[in-house]
């Protein structure tokens, strides 16, 4: 049987050894080094036979060292990397997944680790239920910025305008139109962004 080759990319010890020891446990994967630093992770990227890595992204107290080395390794090999970090920071989250990561599991779900390996292997990797809901946001949040973008510099303003609270007459007043070009600047304004 084929073992799922894994890289741990991780500089603490103490998750090393933890890592190992239950990787190792399961019959269908092994572990094939550690690494601690993005430089080396990029590198075994290249001269060994990996499938999948777990990323740290913290890496000798660099931040997001992790994160940038997902980006250099998704844009030249097809490894899957699952992330692997105390960190639930949205941002972070969101950056992970922009550059190439598979999965994104915190270190307080270390149970579902070995799922997590099998899955980008097999590439079914279900996104981790904890960072679904971050992922959702962030395009919702992507998606709410596109629309933004098509409405005109006059609709822009009056949009910003409702937003603070204005109500049609100050709208008007504020930026010295009448009330039924307001009205049909918010009918325009609430068709695009309902699209």
């Amino acid at each position: 049987m084929n073992k799922i080759k894994v890289l741990l990319v991780e500089d603490e010890p103490f998750w090393q050894k933890n890592l190992m020891r239950d990787l190792n446990r399961e019959l269908d994967i092994e572990v094939v080094g550690i690494v601690t630093t993005k430089d080396d992770a990029i590198q075994a990227s290249v001269s060994v036979e990996i499938d999948v890595i777990l990323m740290d992204i913290h890496l000798s107290r660099h931040y997001l060292d992790g994160i940038e080395a997902v980006k250099v390794i998704h844009g030249k090999s097809q490894i899957k990397i699952v992330m692997l970090t105390s960190s639930a920071d949205e941002e972070v989250i969101l950056r992970a997944f922009e550059y190439g990561a598979d999965n994104y599991i915190t270190k307080s779900n270390y149970q579902d680790i070995v799922g997590a390996v099998r899955q980008a292997h097999h590439n079914q990797s279900s996104i981790h239920p904890e960072v679904a809901s971050v992922l959702k946001s962030g395009f919702r949040d992507a998606k709410k910025e596109i629309k933004l973008h098509s409405l005109t510099p006059e609709e822009r303003k009056v949009y910003e305008l409702k937003l603070q609270g204005f109500n049609k007459p100050n709208i008007a007043q504020q930026l010295q139109k009448s009330i039924y070009t307001v009205k049909n600047q918010l009918r325009a304004i609430r068709d695009k962004l309902n699209k």
